[in-house]
């Protein structure tokens, strides 16, 4: 294909933000508001043409496109797989969704708030599109911004000091992931991804270098004990902000993982795998064991997150075929999941001003619709089987179980955890006592919150009953990448 696709894909949500930026709205903003929609469905429907058009069979990147940057030193190349492709659909997916949910919650600079989505969107996709460690860092830390704005702008009442942490944490989490390139340019004269593959990193850096990606990656993903500022990040943000953060801003660090930790370093990701295990069932046991305790319906969900996230980390180290295919699985799952979690407490939020637990009880008397559709995300999220929160962590478990009996058990028992607090919240918020008289003249979902959540809600039980078309995708990947890990074993 001679189209550049990935370039379109990339810079359509940028341009589009330029044509906001020049629109002359000024009091409803609704140029603003048809112009994003019109470019995040767009490029949603220009992702899934690419998905469509992706040759399966084949572990190769497809649709390349390389031009030269700074004299050559740098190229601006991209490319995609069969891991790569389904981020980028859902990333694409998700962005119109954040973007009719700020129609309801966000009330003030509404224009500059979509220019930030857009520009979000541009960088998140250049994140998966990315085959230059240069260009990846670039998008990587770029998201940083307007995702910091989005906190600290329209944020809640501790809006500045969220973002500050959030921004701190993550830029300096990435320093010495900046560092190792440099060090792996030194080392192979490149940093094409695709020729580094080929020319092996020497096995005397590995270890280094493998911990100086880890700290990047470990905090967007985020690890535990590097974690904390997810919880107060998730409080402050506005619904979309949270949406974004839990969908896909996460999934960029497991991506690297997959991407770069193991393929570039495969014996130090052999090495360090009991690290990795044991964070991950700190992670998992202890974010659950505090879910458990919060009274914020946020704060629990995002703490959700972390201990999701732990079975992310989990199943890509198993290094088996059943545990990263889950790790992907639920790295998707989660991603709409969690956004569908996030989008229902803005819509009890927006009406109520509260995001206390406390506040509601016996929702399902008066907004049922509402109710049926939070069942519905809160079991996919404890992993009932049917939807897809179910296949993802039984494949992680299984590739745990290959490799570690302690750990799978260590995980499983995260799984009880996870019911838990996901049954705890339904209880009290969907099916308690209703002592709030607020809660009686609540009106039900309306159609733009209908169009978002049952969206999810269908994605969600269609994958957990129908996983073919995503195993299908990234299949070979996954095997191509565990084939070129134990050959490089093997060889070292």
């Amino acid at each position: 294909m001679n189209f550049p696709i990935l370039s379109t894909l990339i810079f359509l949500p940028l341009i589009s933000s330029f044509f906001i930026l020049l629109s002359r709205d000024k009091t409803n903003n609704i140029s603003s508001i048809y112009i994003s929609l019109f470019s995040s469905f767009a490029t949603f429907f220009l992702s899934l043409f690419l998905w469509y058009s992706l040759d399966f069979s084949s572990p190769k990147f497809q649709f390349v496109e390389e031009q030269s940057w700074i004299n050559n030193f740098i190229k601006f190349k991209l490319g995609v797989d069969g891991i790569s492709i389904l981020f980028i659909v859902l990333t694409t997916f998700i962005t119109p969704i954040c973007i009719i949910s700020c129609v309801n919650s966000v009330k003030v600079r509404i224009k500059e708030f979509l220019i930030a989505i857009l520009v979000l969107e541009t960088f998140m996709i250049g994140v998966f599109c990315s085959l230059d460690l240069v260009i990846f860092y670039l998008f990587f830390e770029a998201g940083l911004i307007p995702m910091f704005l989005i906190i600290g702008v329209w944020g809640g009442a501790r809006r500045v000091y969220s973002a500050f942490k959030f921004f701190l944490f993550t830029l300096l989490g990435s320093v010495l992931m900046l560092v190792a390139i440099i060090v792996i340019y030194w080392l192979t004269g490149t940093t094409d991804i695709t020729q580094i593959y080929e020319i092996k990193i020497p096995k005397e850096y590995q270890n280094i270098l493998w911990l100086a990606f880890f700290s990047s990656f470990a905090v967007k993903m985020p690890m535990w004990p590097v974690h904390t500022w997810l919880p107060d990040a998730h409080v402050e943000a506005p619904t979309a902000g949270s949406v974004i953060l839990a969908a896909i801003l996460l999934k960029m660090a497991g991506y690297g993982f997959l991407r770069f930790s193991i393929p570039l370093f495969p014996i130090a990701s052999e090495y360090f795998t009991p690290l990795i295990y044991t964070l991950s069932i700190i992670a998992i046991i202890y974010t659950s064991l505090v879910a458990l305790m919060q009274d914020d319906m946020k704060k629990l969900i995002a703490y959700s997150s972390v201990a999701h996230m732990g079975y992310v980390t989990l199943g890509i180290f198993t290094l088996t075929k059943q545990g990263i295919e889950g790790s992907i699985y639920q790295m998707i799952s989660h991603g709409l999941i969690s956004a569908a979690l996030f989008l229902c407490v803005g819509v009890v939020y927006d009406r109520l001003n509260s995001r206390m637990i406390s506040t509601y009880g016996g929702l399902v008397n008066y907004i049922p619709k509402y109710s049926f559709l939070f069942l519905i995300f809160a079991l996919a999220a404890l992993g009932l089987p049917g939807t897809s929160g179910f296949l993802g962590e039984f494949l992680v478990l299984t590739g745990t179980f290959q490799k570690s009996y302690l750990a799978a058990m260590l995980a499983t028992f995260g799984v009880v955890l996870g019911a838990a607090y996901m049954l705890w919240l339904t209880k009290r918020v969907i099916f308690g006592v209703t002592n709030n008289p607020d809660i009686k003249k609540l009106n039900d979902i309306n159609k733009s919150e209908i169009v978002m959540l049952v969206s999810l809600a269908f994605l969600i039980l269609f994958f957990g009953f129908y996983p073919l078309p995503l195993m299908e995708t990234f299949n070979v990947s996954v095997n191509s990448l565990i084939t070129n890990y134990e050959t490089a074993l093997i060889s070292n």
